[in-house]
C-alpha cells in the first residue's frame, strides 16, 4: 500500500517536542515494517521546511540547513514515491473547491489531496483528518 503524507504527520515525526512524535514514528516504522510505500508532493516539504524553522511554533526549531537535509532525505528516500501536480490534480482541485465550497484555508491541503487522489494515492498520514474527509474516498491514518 502507498500512503500519502501531509506535512503535519511529517512534522510530528521529525520534531521531538510535538505532541504527537512517538505515535507519527510508530505509524512509519509499522507501514515500513510491512513493506508499504509513501508518496510525497514538493509542497508538503515545502510547508515541511516553513514550520520547523518557526521559532513561534517550536521552543527548538531547526535550523534552515538542518530542516533542509531532513527534507532531502525523505525526498530521495527509496521508499517514497515522488509525486507532482499535474494538470488532472489541477483539474480535480477546481471542481472539488466548487463542489464542497472550500474557502481559502483549505486551498493547500484540497491540492495535496488532489495531487494523491490523481497519483491512486488513498491512505493519507495526517495530524488533522478533517482536511480530507469531506473530500470522500481517502483513509486518513493518524498518529
Amino acid at each position: 500500500m502507498i500512503h500519502g503524507i501531509d506535512t503535519g504527520f511529517l512534522v510530528a515525526a521529525e520534531v521531538a517536542e510535538h505532541a504527537d512524535h512517538a505515535a507519527a514514528r510508530l505509524r512509519f516504522q509499522q507501514f515500513r515494517a510491512a513493506g508499504d510505500r509513501f508518496a510525497l508532493a514538493p509542497q508538503v516539504l515545502a510547508e515541511f521546511v516553513h514550520v520547523v524553522t518557526d521559532p513561534k511554533r517550536f521552543s527548538q526549531p531547526l535550523a534552515m540547513e538542518a530542516a533542509l537535509e531532513r527534507a532531502e532525505i525523505w525526498w530521495e528516500s527509496p521508499e517514497v514515491d515522488q509525486i507532482g501536480a499535474d494538470a488532472f490534480s489541477m483539474s480535480t482541485f477546481f471542481v472539488w473547491m466548487r463542489q464542497h465550497r472550500l474557502g481559502r484555508k483549505r486551498i493547500l491541503d484540497t491540492l495535496l489531496a488532489s495531487t494523491f487522489r490523481e497519483a491512486a494515492v488513498t491512505s493519507i498520514l495526517t495530524t488533522n483528518s478533517r482536511d480530507f474527509t469531506v473530500l470522500g474516498g481517502f483513509v486518513c491514518v493518524t498518529p
